[in-house]
């Protein structure tokens, strides 16, 4: 039953005479216990003082902040960008008014993925590629974009794909594929700046394109080929390498003898002309003198070179041929005769009843002999003479 309730003889619960403020000790009674509140322990005005130290220190560092030299310190003031901090001990308000972002701007970030995608030439390629990038401004890299790191996938993968469907499947496997994968960093950085997102791109590379499993058999046999081809030009250009330069100093061997001989027969024209003018000018001079020593050098240069000779003695109707060129001929064959028959000891011949038969017969080839001269010499001079 409620103590307020009818019937109930205590009605009052302090009926006894304590009160509330007496069981408790007062109003003023658990100030005093408190310390500093006029009770027992330290002083108010110390408390104050320690807590006030207390929230000055707490306040000092966080307005105190080191950044790395790997790192820059974006600073918010009421949520705004203020200013961006570079490496070192820089001071800013505390919080909530100041806030500092760190920001990694010099760690080398990467970003991989595989993508099929159609060539040029229609053909289809399976494509490996690597991005690295570091963050070059790191307010944009916070609050530029929503998802920097994803937009940087979306637009590497778009630019390799513009990259890639613009060439053959020849020249993205070939070495060629490097001036592709420094189109592919310059667009795709074009793009990221234009997404305000921050990203500096240090590398693109696809290192390993590669056709699908499902055709790469028949991929392996154009590399084949190719490959022979390229074997085969290297032969043909070494080849080139050392035939070109041998006819080149075969061309070159001609040219300077042919202006060599001409520039000797137009020297001996120019003499040949020269000795004409002299000659001229002494037929001038004395006609018959020089007429007579022409006929004289004329005659000694035709009788230089011709082996015959004819006579005409005076007082005499025939005309004297002497075939020397016969004549040493026969000299000639009879020296290499001599020569090849070796020498033999004399021996020692009975003699028999046929040795004048044998004498007798080379007499009479003697005699033929001599008589065959004497009628070629005279046949000689009647075709002279009939000349």
């Amino acid at each position: 039953m409620a103590w307020n309730e009818p019937g109930n003889k205590r009605r009052d619960p302090w009926e006894n005479g304590e009160s509330p403020k007496s069981r408790t000790g007062g109003d003023s009674d658990w100030r005093k216990r408190i310390p500093g509140f006029g009770g027992g322990g330290l002083p108010g005005g110390m408390l104050w003082a320690a807590g006030i130290a207390l929230l000055s220190l707490l306040l000092l560092a966080d307005s105190v902040r080191a950044i790395d030299e790997s790192q820059r310190g974006v600073v918010l003031r009421f949520g705004k960008l203020h200013r961006v901090m570079g490496a070192g001990l820089h001071f800013k308000l505390p919080r909530p008014f100041e806030r500092v972002l760190i920001v990694e701007t010099t760690k080398v970030r990467s970003s991989s993925d595989e993508v099929r995608m159609l060539t040029k030439d229609e053909n289809l390629i399976v494509v490996d590629f690597n991005v690295q990038y570091v963050v070059g401004d790191p307010y944009r890299f916070l609050f530029g974009s929503r998802d920097p790191e994803d937009s940087l996938r979306q637009a590497s993968e778009a630019a390799v794909r513009q990259v890639v469907g613009a060439n053959e499947l020849d020249d993205i496997i070939s070495p060629k594929r490097l001036a592709m994968e420094n189109n592919a960093k310059e667009a795709l950085q074009n793009t990221l700046e234009r997404y305000r997102t921050g990203i500096v791109v240090t590398e693109l590379n696809f290192p390993n394109p590669r056709p699908p499993p499902e055709v790469k058999a028949a991929f392996d046999d154009a590399i084949a080929a190719r490959e022979d081809r390229e074997r085969f030009q290297n032969v043909a250009d070494a080849y080139a390498r050392k035939v070109v330069p041998e006819a080149r100093g075969t061309a070159a061997k001609i040219r300077t003898g042919a202006e060599g001989q001409a520039a000797a027969r137009v020297a001996l024209a120019e003499g040949a002309a020269q000795h004409f003018d002299q000659i001229a000018g002494a037929y001038r001079n004395a006609p018959d003198v020089t007429r007579k020593r022409l006929l004289l050098e004329t005659m000694e240069d035709i009788y230089r070179r011709t082996p015959k000779v004819m006579v005409d003695a005076e007082g005499s109707d025939r005309m004297l041929y002497l075939p020397l060129d016969k004549m040493i001929n026969r000299l000639s064959g009879e020296a290499t005769d001599a020569a090849r028959v070796p020498q033999m000891q004399a021996v020692p011949v009975q003699p028999t009843t046929g040795g004048s038969s044998a004498t007798t017969r080379d007499t009479r080839a003697r005699r033929s002999d001599a008589e065959t001269e004497a009628e070629s010499s005279d046949t000689g001079d009647r075709e002279v003479r009939n000349q």
